[in-house]
């Protein structure tokens, strides 16, 4: 008897559908070799017969001793990971005459199989449930664990299911079970806005909040420098509680990228804060682009509409960092191998820092630094000018005086603070690029809308001229000065960019300075 069965391929981010046929009968086989699995399945898809057969037999069915033919359409997708056993098996199950098979066309089933017919969870379920409702599937039976993650998708009976046994009870009608049903826009916005830190909790450091209030305002790329305690990563991990919130489609994608490479935590649904990606210093560039034989997300599609913060950054391999350049331009990554090409979104704020020399110590008002001039050059130069060039804001962070650490006055202002006068930038960003969908903020603007947009004046042209004479700087640099400016003038509430704009823009190019390294 032939019987279909269909399930999910992830590719990228999204999915498409694969149909399992199975087919059951014939002559009894000769060989021992009962079952043919077809389709370009992977070893991890091959090996799930075993599985499936301990599994199947201790729930009480069995496997036909007859020839078994499993074919995976389209043939020419490569199919990977153990997520195909609950499919393989039911289709079995069904081909074999042990079960009904209907509702099984309408039906996607998804789910790794433990040897006693227990269900493990399995990565992105969410563009998988996504892909199902758009070609008209009315109901997904998926790990329990994976249940609320796909629940989010409206028009499509989401079922978790704890076991095999619970599944083919469930498509037999033996078992009844309500469809997880998950509120979508009350749990995401219940869950905005709860955060573990806050800008509160920092002492003085003004001069540090006003630049990363300007990177978030505009969506920047900042890098700050200083000696080790004087408060660099406390800063950075409070980035995102002044970012703007997500709208649901950001959410929704963003949950999407964690879907597919099996980070989300269990029994989540929606992301609903902008997410904060740290990876240590040791990793590979495949790890933080993506990629790898079976390609997946790598850190900077984690941080998209996030942060990725980079700790230590003269501490990468060079490498790591070159591969940096292009996604930053381009806010996307593309995977390209010899049967496929993937696309990974990366629209994310590059936040890093460093210590101004090796020991750590450079321009620091009480310690003496005990590099040579040539150990502390050696030491910038891990960081290229073409990457240097794609970090809008340079700020020098000096340690926090002993009277601002135990000053009992009035308290720091807090991230909500911050994040309000944010919101009010980013939506007269949202007014001045509403023709541009693809441009949300000033960060974003390409060198055509910043002559559009960032109109300077004579004093202003003069201003930057002498700065970019004298620290030398790069067209690049040049268009990242105007967009800080503009900025700059939006938090301000200014629709022109004076001269005070630009003076801080230029302000916050410290690693342009000549001299600035001894």
């Amino acid at each position: 008897m032939l019987v279909k069965t269909y399930a999910g391929a992830v590719q990228g981010v999204d999915s498409q559908t694969i149909t399992i046929e199975v087919n059951v009968g014939g002559k009894v086989a000769t060989d021992k070799n009962f079952y043919h699995l077809v389709g370009l399945p992977d070893n991890a898809v091959r090996e799930g017969f075993s599985r499936i057969e301990a599994a199947v037999q201790n729930i009480g069915y069995r496997m036909m001793r007859i020839k078994t033919v499993v074919n995976m359409a389209p043939a020419d997708i490569r199919k990977e990971g153990s997520a195909y056993d609950l499919p393989i098996a039911v289709g079995v199950l069904a081909a074999s005459e042990q079960i009904s098979p209907d509702g099984l066309e309408t039906t996607v089933l998804m789910g790794e199989l433990s040897l006693d017919g227990s269900l493990r969870p399995i990565r992105g379920a969410l563009p998988i449930a996504i892909q199902a409702r758009r070609e008209g599937y009315t109901r997904f039976i998926l790990p329990k664990q994976n249940a609320r993650e796909a629940a989010i998708v409206n028009d499509i009976d989401v079922y978790g299911v704890a076991s095999i046994k619970e599944a083919v009870d469930l498509l037999n009608g033996d078992l009844k079970m309500d469809p997880k049903m998950v509120l979508t826009r009350d749990e995401f916005f219940e869950q905005q806005h709860v955060f573990d830190v806050d800008f509160s909790d920092v002492k003085g450091q003004q001069n540090i909040k006003r630049s990363l209030e300007i990177a978030a305002a505009g969506g920047h790329n900042v890098i700050l420098i200083g000696p080790p305690g004087a408060g660099k990563t406390m800063l950075a991990r409070r980035m995102p509680t002044i970012l703007p919130p997500l709208n649901l489609h950001e959410a929704l994608e963003t949950t999407k990228i964690h879907s597919v490479a099996g980070v989300l935590p269990p029994d989540s649904a929606l992301i609903a804060n902008r997410p904060f990606r740290s990876p240590h210093h040791t990793i590979s560039d495949v790890a933080l682009v993506g990629g790898g034989s079976n390609p997946m997300p790598g850190e900077i599609s984690l941080a998209h509409h996030g942060v990725l913060f980079l700790d230590e950054l003269p501490e990468f391999k060079r490498t790591v960092l070159e591969v940096l350049r292009q996604p930053m331009e381009e806010r996307k990554v593309t995977i390209s191998r010899a049967r496929s090409t993937v696309d990974y979104p990366a629209n994310f704020m590059l936040v890093a820092s460093m210590n101004p020399c090796p020991c750590g110590f450079y321009n620091h008002p009480e310690k003496e630094c005990v590099c040579g001039p040539a150990q502390i050059n050696r030491y910038l130069n891990k960081i290229s000018g073409p990457l240097l060039d794609r970090i809008d804001l340079h700020v020098e962070v000096t340690p926090v005086s002993y009277d601002e650490l135990s000053s009992t006055g009035l308290p720091s202002e807090s991230s909500a603070e911050i994040a309000a006068r944010v919101l009010r930038a980013r939506e007269i960003q949202a007014e001045r690029f509403k023709d541009h969908p693809t441009i949300n903020s000033n960060a974003q603007m390409p060198s055509r809308m910043v002559r559009e947009f960032c109109n300077i004046g004579q004093p202003g042209r003069m201003l930057v001229k002498k700065a970019m004479e004298k620290l030398q700087l790069s067209a690049r640099a040049y268009d990242r000065i105007l967009k800080v400016a503009r900025t700059a003038a939006d938090l301000h509430g200014s629709e022109g960019i004076e001269i005070e704009h630009l003076a801080e823009a230029i302000h916050f190019r410290s690693l342009d300075r000549e001299g600035w390294a001894g």
